[in-house]
């Protein structure tokens, strides 16, 4: 196996910057450029030099010898000055040292996972802790990176394993006078239980996709309803052009913003209406399928002209109705409006963001919960539930079809963590990530 090593800090110049190496030529590369293997995970300064003994710079060493170590094999940090110079003359005298070779995407990440040091969720985890942007986000990640999830599905799969077990019992040992009566019988109010708390756990996973990916509000209204303008107001910068000018906005303009901690994504859209063109009908169109798919709808309504007002797209979609342009516009005819604001006079769009922050709260539930934030999660566990549900139903059925469907559930969550199966999905998820990572 070869040895790699990668910059795992930022780039870009800095102060320090840390390159991080794993693998079995780990102590002899140390040996060559650091002039010996440091102390286990006792930082030492030490010159850094190249093979022919060429100071390169002088920084820490750190060792982490094996498996107590990020990926489980002999790993080493190098803490250089950041200088680009620098960083390059290390990196290529560690390329010319034999058997070393640059890491690529995720692989420190993925030998960890080989090596049997977190599974696919914590993995996962990882990703989003090094992704997140905002403090929900961050919390989330961290729970999920430091096995909360693993340790859930881990409990969970044992128990299908024990009530399998239990079932085993029934067939191998009924004539047996230490094993009376059916010890199958025990284990269906256990499981009836765990089917509960899986639902419970699932019932969780938009929250945790809305914590993960973001809670998509969507802007709809008329042209010149002021939506342009609420976007830039609440990103406080310029993102989208503010005109009189009707159809400015022909596509999808989209935001990431941080509300109270929680991640928002905000799309601005094109305004609607009949007499349109051929690229402002395409813009339409995706607006309202943005809208479809949105948490949540702010439909905008000019107050000075309320004859020019927009349907909600679906009936399945919370609505806000905004009413906008008060600076323009009398005391009359605010009625019926969830909000009314002025961006240009900064009224209003206080009570509007508390109105958002609320909504995604509602949407995101406890965000300190260790919920199910993915896809692949939501399938696995499906696929589990509707196995375990089927074993407790099918209760005429012979034992071994009912032992059948367990084995299934407890390989659903075995898939889930990267115990079973798992071979297609690992370049996926492992590409999540960057070099040095």
């Amino acid at each position: 196996m070869d040895t790699i090593f990668a910059m795992s800090s930022g780039a870009g110049v800095a102060g320090v910057a840390v390159i991080r190496i794993s693998g079995p030529a780990v102590r002899d590369g140390l040996e060559t450029m650091a002039g010996g293997v440091p102390e286990p995970r006792v930082a030492t300064y030490r010159s850094i030099n190249s093979a022919g003994g060429t100071r390169l710079d002088r920084g820490i060493v750190l060792f982490f010898p094996a498996p107590h170590s990020f990926t489980g094999e002999d790993c080493a940090e190098l803490h250089i000055h950041g200088g680009r110079a620098v960083i390059g003359a290390v990196l290529a005298n560690l390329s010319e040292l034999p058997g070393f070779r640059s890491a690529e995407p995720g692989e420190f990440t993925r030998r960890a996972f080989e090596n049997g040091k977190m599974d696919l969720t914590a993995v996962e985890g990882l990703a989003d802790l090094i992704a997140a942007e905002t403090e929900v986000q961050r919390r989330m990640a961290l729970q999920q990176s430091s096995g909360a999830l693993s340790e859930r599905y881990e409990r969970w799969r044992s128990a299908l394993v024990r009530a399998r077990a239990m079932i085993e019992a029934d067939f191998d040992f009924a004539d047996e006078e230490d094993v009376p009566g059916s010890v199958a019988d025990s284990i269906w109010p256990e499981l009836e239980t765990l089917a509960r708390e899986i639902g419970q756990h699932l019932a969780g996973a938009r929250a945790g996709e809305i914590i993960r990916d973001g809670y998509r509000v969507v802007i709809l209204g008329a042209p010149n309803a002021g939506k342009s303008s609420l976007l830039n107001a609440l990103a406080r910068r310029e993102i989208a052009i503010v005109s009189d000018e009707r159809g400015t906005t022909r596509d999808l303009l989209e935001v990431h913003l941080d509300i109270a901690g929680y991640p928002v994504v905000l799309n601005d859209t094109a305004g609607l209406r009949d007499e349109a063109g051929a690229v402002e009908s395409e813009g339409i169109r995706r607006a309202l399928a943005a809208a479809e798919r949105a948490d949540l709808v702010l439909l905008l309504e000019d107050l000075n002209e309320p004859g020019k007002t927009v349907s909600p797209p679906s009936d399945d979609v919370p609505v806000l109705r905004i009413g906008t342009k008060t600076d323009l516009a009398g005391n009359e005819g605010r009625a019926g409006y969830d909000a009314v604001i002025s961006v240009k006079k900064d009224d209003g769009l206080t009570s509007l963001i508390d109105m958002l922050e609320q909504r995604v709260k509602a949407a995101a539930g406890d965000a300190v919960s260790t919920l199910p934030n993915r896809q692949r999660h939501r399938e696995y566990l499906s696929e589990c539930l509707k196995a375990i549900t089927a074993a407790l139903e099918n209760d005429s059925e012979p034992l071994e079809l009912r032992a059948e469907l367990l084995r299934q559930a407890g390989d659903a969550l075995g898939r889930l963590t990267g115990r079973i199966d798992v071979e297609d999905l690992l370049d996926l998820i492992f590409g999540e990530f960057c070099i040095g990572k």
